[in-house]
């Protein structure tokens, strides 16, 4: 079996390409000794390394920023078995401030829009904290403005079953499963709002309210596979963004669970969504790779 895993901004993006090398390598080694063979892109054009190399592979996984991973996830359905979330959803979540509408209209608590004042300014699709702040100032081109929303930064790893897409073929009707809640680090540095990692397995006296939020969440805008939920807890359970896709903090996940996430992905992907995995204890992540077990 041919495992194609594409990650754009190993190549194509200084800023990320830590974080996606990182995950990068923990999906290379769970498939590996999950006996698959493994195909990764060569720099260059991704798009057309994604075309030549997907009808080779029987999976493949692609992840990408949020505005690129929708035409991408596209090429993988279109010839070989996709393990991530559909094109569509993929579209739909890098759409922030539409899908936070389309959140709040099933009554999910998120940051509303403010268009004056001090609040978050942020990309209408970016990723990893990119150019994220707080300031009283206008937003750019492709930017808009939230309100700060006091709270802990958390964040809820999932993994949900196929119910788009070839659902037919696939759907099974079991639950998402729930790989790890985990804590978010953010600095606040003169207004910039950088990510530095976080915690994985970490107990909350609200884990229920978390997992229920971020799940409603994900499914209300259709992610399948793996996909990774930021909210704030503060005096409701504020969901921030949907990552349609494997997250950094699939590197500390990885390092204290037992279940190899290669299985777990191509099992959901045909609706054979495990019950639950075990974690054996914490670990702390950075943005580069770096774990530490606690």
């Amino acid at each position: 079996m041919l495992a194609l895993l594409a990650e754009y901004t190993v190549f194509h993006n200084p800023a990320l390409a830590p974080e996606g090398n990182a995950m990068l390598s923990v999906l290379k080694e769970s498939f590996l000794r999950s006996g698959y063979d493994v195909i990764t892109p060569e720099s260059g054009d991704f798009e057309a390394e994604l075309r030549r190399l997907s009808p080779l592979a029987d999976v493949g996984l692609v992840i990408a920023p949020d505005h690129l991973l929708g035409k991408y996830s596209k090429i993988l359905e279109d010839n070989c078995h996709n393990i991530g979330c559909g094109s569509l959803n993929c579209a739909l979540c890098s759409k922030k401030p539409h899908a936070g509408a389309i959140l709040a209209a099933q009554g999910i608590a998120v940051p509303k829009d403010v268009s004056e004042g001090v609040r978050v300014i942020k990309e209408k699709q970016g990723a990893g904290a990119l150019n994220m702040r707080i300031a009283d100032e206008e937003p750019g081109p492709g930017e808009f403005g939230q309100e700060f929303i006091e709270g802990e930064h958390m964040s809820v790893s999932l993994v949900i079953g196929r119910y788009v897409g070839n659902a037919c073929t696939y759907y099974s009707g079991r639950p998402p499963l729930v790989l790890s809640l985990n804590r978010q680090f953010i600095r606040f540095d003169d207004g910039l709002v950088t990510f530095e990692g976080g915690e994985v397995g970490v107990p909350h006296p609200r884990r229920d309210e978390i997992v229920a939020t971020a799940i409603k969440a994900a499914t209300v805008l259709g992610c399948q596979g793996y996909a990774g939920v930021d909210v704030i807890v503060g005096d409701d359970v504020y969901v921030v963004d949907v990552n349609p896709r494997p997250t950094s903090s699939l590197t500390g996940i990885a390092a204290v669970m037992e279940e190899e996430i290669a299985e777990i992905l191509v099992a959901a992907s045909k609706g054979v969504v495990p019950e639950s995995v075990h974690l054996r204890g914490q670990a702390r992540y950075d943005k580069d790779g770096t774990v530490t077990l606690l």
